[in-house]
């Protein structure tokens, strides 16, 4: 694997993001010279906290303007980069009207456009990739099919389609077209980073992300009533931006790395909540039967399909080779999702 010169630029692209500002945060504090993606540099209040952040970092900070799914647009950007973060891609998993615009076509395309943008620009040498567990497994079903009842950095989704949740679908596909390119060419190396469902501090005060808008949901009683029997892997999100980091600076990190503390239910999540906050919010305090879900299920976005195939079964993620290889020490989830509360509580988004 190839030694990254930390005098060069280092880009990251969808740097306005949730997990992408994290990244950004900690190689500024490293005081590199870093580069963001942005679709639109007029908004400025979208990258106003990564301003903030590196007026009081030694690092350099500069913004450039680039879209997923304008060939040939992060060219400037990536000029005298070595390494190259991409992160920007879609999330969503309700209110989808149109997959293939909404997810498909920018992670698929967008991964395209950055990755052959790389095989252009000489100088790169290591790409670090934002994947996601979910283009390791479809449904929390197909857990029973793996070797020793765990997912794995050697497992595949095989059952997301663009029909049947196609947020993991697009994740599935974008990943594979990123090592078919990367197969193509020796310049530089790929490594692919997998997170589980993402929680923590948010450094910006945005609702626009699902996974602020899962902790607004557990506390301003919009699931007062109950919460699905759903298992989730979680990850803090600035335990994932030092597995990113990490992976982009050993030069013996290679292939996938699933990034998970561990696995919780959605009630699991809301009692820690509740033990801190008691009455304070509407947090959710039962699990609403299967039955229910397949009911009223689907006027909330869950086919039956969904609800058969996740519902109530286990989830669990292998995240050893991420801890051995990279030397991530994961926090609890427990405090992951308290920091969180109290960021959305403080800035009043509840």
């Amino acid at each position: 694997m190839k030694e990254i010169n930390r005098q060069k630029p280092i880009l990251v692209t969808g740097g306005t993001g949730y997990i992408a500002s994290w990244i950004i945060k900690l190689l500024l504090e490293k005081g590199l010279d870093v580069r963001a993606t942005v679709r639109d540099k007029s908004k400025s209040e979208k990258f106003k906290h990564l301003i903030e952040i590196a007026e009081n970092s030694n690092g350099k900070f500069t913004i450039f303007e680039a879209d997923l799914l304008k060939v040939g647009s992060f060219q400037e950007a990536m000029v005298d980069c070595e390494l190259v973060f991409h992160t920007a891609s879609p999330f969503m998993i309700s209110g989808i009207k149109d997959a293939q615009k909404q997810l498909i076509e920018p992670a698929l395309n967008g991964t395209r456009n950055v990755l052959n943008s790389a095989k252009e620009n000489k100088s790169v040498k290591r790409i670090v990739l934002t994947a996601s567990v979910v283009s390791m497994h479809g449904d929390a079903v197909d857990m029973q099919d793996t070797e020793n009842g765990i997912f794995t950095d050697k497992d595949w989704n095989t059952t997301s389609t663009a029909t049947h949740r196609p947020y993991s679908y697009s994740k599935t596909i974008a990943e594979k077209e990123a090592w078919k390119i990367a197969k193509t060419q020796n310049q530089f190396d790929l490594v692919t980073v997998h997170p589980g469902f993402v929680l923590g501090a948010s450094l910006t005060k945005r609702k626009d992300s699902v996974s602020i808008d899962f902790m607004i949901s557990l506390l301003n009683g919009k699931l007062k009533t109950g919460v699905p029997n759903l298992t989730l892997g979680i990850v803090d999100v600035r335990d994932l931006a030092k597995v990113h980091v990490a992976a982009a600076f050993n030069p013996e990190a290679e292939g996938r790395y699933i990034a998970s503390a561990g696995s919780s239910t959605m009630l699991e999540l809301a009692n820690i909540l509740q033990k801190k906050y008691l009455t304070k919010f509407k947090i959710p305090k039962m699990q609403l039967p299967k039955i229910m879900l397949y009911l009223f299920g689907p006027l909330q976005g869950f086919s039956w399909k969904y609800v058969s195939r996740n519902i109530g079964l286990p989830l669990k993620f292998d995240n050893s080779k991420s801890i051995k290889e990279l030397g991530i020490s994961y926090r609890p989830i427990e405090e992951t999702v308290l920091d969180h509360a109290e960021q959305v509580i403080r800035d009043g988004l509840v």
